[in-house]
């Protein structure tokens, strides 16, 4: 139950009051003796006194709204409200006066002119995007030390862009955080973001303690251990991620929406509601992982998408986004793809390719995405191997097939697959797969193609995900587009 506290009703307070009233959860309003206001809805509770007394105020509050029409008075409202209640969400006006900077070192927002004050706190302060806001803040503010914003193995845009604002909203309330990944970026768009952005990333190693960091986030990815390079065991504080989850997330905070395109459009969000401007390095880091992972704003892209891509577009770089896109294809890339030509095999609208050994796990999503431009192919799955593992990369257009049920029917039982409808990937321990006569490159890639490809046809031949079935759990090592996470 979220607790509410209303201190003064100005002109735009009693109106903001009123609806507040409507809400769930418990509310107080503090107003001066003898302002007249109009009644509240059942369970709302008005105190007539001095808002900037404490003992008007509530023994707890997790939200609190100084609503005044005194500039001065508001400011010290303000300040005992936060002695008072030291981890709400606190949001006040200026009640159109000049407060100097007082204000502002005590609240969380301030709004800066009466005529705003109910609009304001209506959509941003009082909404369920509010209190998740509200939330995140509150476990920020109780980090005594430094923070690891730790992306998914391999990053890509989507989880470099949301690391980076994620730390900046952490800076925000005076906590220093790094923006971490295990692996590599190899993917030549990743690279050029990272290069033209002089993006100050921190690359941890197997040996490195993450132990020294005071508390732990993890983009766009929300386990421990799977696809980071972390413990298992290490305890996580906040997790920001758009991807369903295979297993249970522990944290102290947690959101979770598979219902949106991109983790960068939830953190384009936070800065929205929390009055941030993204500097020019965030913004265009953000707005062009929600590209990547909407595949242009066509795939899976929602409203949200849209109206975190216009909030950031008056910040990005325009010709930083020209020159990431056009970067050269190395030489890796070009040999997968080649490979993964000559050795398709297609039935129906399905080409499923094993390019054999590989040096670059990227290469495989770069081609998977590339063979689905071809006449007559709906479906795409690229495979090859290297350290032992096998590597699988999905894409599927304009199907009723969903990719990661079919990977997970597939391979999920010989090794960790899933993912989203139209792109899936899956990982899977070369020694599972039998002995083969002799260890020659030739040898393992013919035991890979029977096991893969076989598997995947069979799977292929009565879908589990045929209309009617539910895609909403389909979850495993994520590949997407452009990422180098494999």
């Amino acid at each position: 139950m979220v607790r509410r506290l209303v201190l003064g009703c100005g002109h735009a307070g009693e109106t903001v009051a009123g609806v507040v009233s409507t809400w769930g959860g418990s509310l107080r309003v503090v107003v001066p003796a003898g302002h007249e206001v109009r009644e509240f809805e059942a369970g709302a509770e008005v105190i007539r006194g001095d808002p900037a007394d404490p003992g008007t105020y509530p023994e707890a509050a997790d939200v609190v709204l100084v609503l005044g029409d005194d500039p001065a008075h508001n400011v010290a409202t303000a300040e005992q409200a936060r002695a008072s209640f030291p981890d709400a969400l606190l949001v006040a006006s200026t009640a159109g006066g000049d407060v100097g900077d007082r204000l502002r070192t005590v609240a969380d927002r301030v709004v800066d002119t009466q005529a705003v004050v109910a609009d304001y706190l209506l959509e941003t302060a009082t909404g369920d995007g509010g209190e998740r806001v509200w939330r995140l803040l509150n476990v920020l503010r109780g980090i005594d030390g430094r923070l690891a914003v730790v992306m998914h193995e391999n990053p890509d845009p989507d989880a470099i862009a949301s690391a980076l604002a994620l730390a900046d909203i952490a800076r925000s309330v005076g906590v220093e955080g790094d923006a971490c990944y295990y692996g590599d970026i190899s993917h030549q768009e990743n690279r050029a973001l990272v290069n033209l952005l002089e993006l100050d990333l921190c690359n941890l190693g197997p040996g490195d303690d993450i132990g020294e960091y005071a508390a732990v986030a993890l983009v766009d990815h929300s386990r421990p251990g799977v696809n980071d390079g972390l413990d298992p065991d290490t305890p996580v504080d906040i997790v920001v991620d758009h991807h369903p989850p295979r297993g249970p997330v522990t944290a102290r905070f947690v959101d979770l929406r598979s219902d949106v395109g991109a983790t960068s459009t939830l953190l384009a969000e936070y800065l929205d509601r929390l009055g941030m401007d993204p500097s020019r390095e965030v913004a265009t880091a953000l707005l062009y992982g929600i590209r990547i992972d909407t595949r242009e704003f066509t795939r899976e892209a929602v409203e949200a998408d849209f109206e975190a891509a216009a909030f950031l577009h008056a910040h990005v770089d325009a010709s930083v986004l020209e020159r990431v896109e056009s970067p050269s294809m190395n030489p890796e890339v070009l040999a997968t793809l080649a490979a993964a030509i000559r050795n398709r095999d297609v039935r129906d609208d399905v080409l499923t390719t094993g390019v054999g050994r590989i040096r670059d796990r990227d290469a495989l999503a770069q081609a998977a995405d590339k063979l689905l431009d071809m006449e007559g192919i709906r479906v795409t799955v690229v495979y090859g191997f290297m350290d032992e593992t096998v590597y699988v990369s999905g894409r599927t257009r304009g199907t009723d097939v969903d990719l990661g049920e079919v990977l997970r029917d597939a391979l999920g039982a010989i090794g960790s697959a899933g993912g989203h409808a139209d792109m899936a990937g899956a990982q899977i321990p070369l020694g599972i797969l039998g002995a083969v006569d002799d260890d020659s490159t030739a040898s393992l890639a013919d035991v890979v193609d029977d096991v893969v490809a076989e598997r995947i046809f069979e799977v292929l031949e009565d879908p589990p995900n045929a209309p009617g079935g539910d895609p909403s759990t389909a979850e495993a090592v994520f590949e997407f587009p452009l990422s180098d996470d494999g």
